[in-house]
């Protein structure tokens, strides 16, 4: 195959942007990286990228789907091209798959648990419709006597409604009024 024709078949950044949907500037980025490398340059220093270039930003894309950062990535290349052996390589894999996919797992928990949380919220909220009318104060929620279902407030509703005067507990507690701040022995900060 003659230089000519393989030149033809090499694309620059621009026409690898476009494919895959990145800016120009994203390409660099994986360029400066280690991420992604240029089969060559064109007479005019172009950077030319073959066919392979297309399917390793589609790879970054899904890694970065499954929350590896480009720094990740990047390590995961070095690593991976620093084993000597196939199996040594692979086994780096695994454990760098091995922790994200914990990773992963303890995400899900906690939008798991964000995810009830906002439930109840919304579930307490739509009970507020009854008692609001345009012209009740905002204050009024923060002593809200209506019975909501529940046996208190969710945690997302009580952290706003809370009031220095609704929520204090002691000294100690997490409400504290600002003019007491300076009266502490630590200028403010509780040990």
């Amino acid at each position: 195959m003659s230089s000519a024709v393989e030149t033809s078949q090499l694309l620059r950044v621009g026409d690898l942007a476009r494919l895959t949907g990145k800016t120009v500037r994203a390409i660099h980025l994986y360029e400066e990286l280690g991420l992604l490398q240029p089969a060559t340059r064109s007479s005019g220093g172009f950077r030319l990228y073959g066919a392979s270039a297309v399917e390793r930003v589609r790879w970054i894309d899904l890694l970065h789907g499954a929350g590896f950062s480009l720094h990740e990535m990047s390590e995961l290349l070095r690593s991976w091209w620093s084993a000597d052996l196939g199996p040594e390589a692979m086994e780096r894999l695994r454990a760098l798959f091995e922790k994200k996919l914990a990773e992963t797992r303890a995400a899900l928990d906690r939008f798991r648990r964000l995810e009830g949380e906002l439930e109840q919220g919304l579930a307490y909220l739509e009970t507020c419709r009854a008692c609001a009318t345009p012209e009740a104060p905002v204050k009024a929620c923060a002593r809200c006597g209506q019975d909501h279902g529940m046996a208190g407030e969710p945690a997302l509703v009580a952290g706003i409604t809370a009031t220095p005067e609704r929520g204090r507990r002691g000294a100690r507690g997490p409400f504290v009024r600002l003019e007491e701040l300076d009266k502490t022995p630590t200028g403010g900060i509780e040990a």
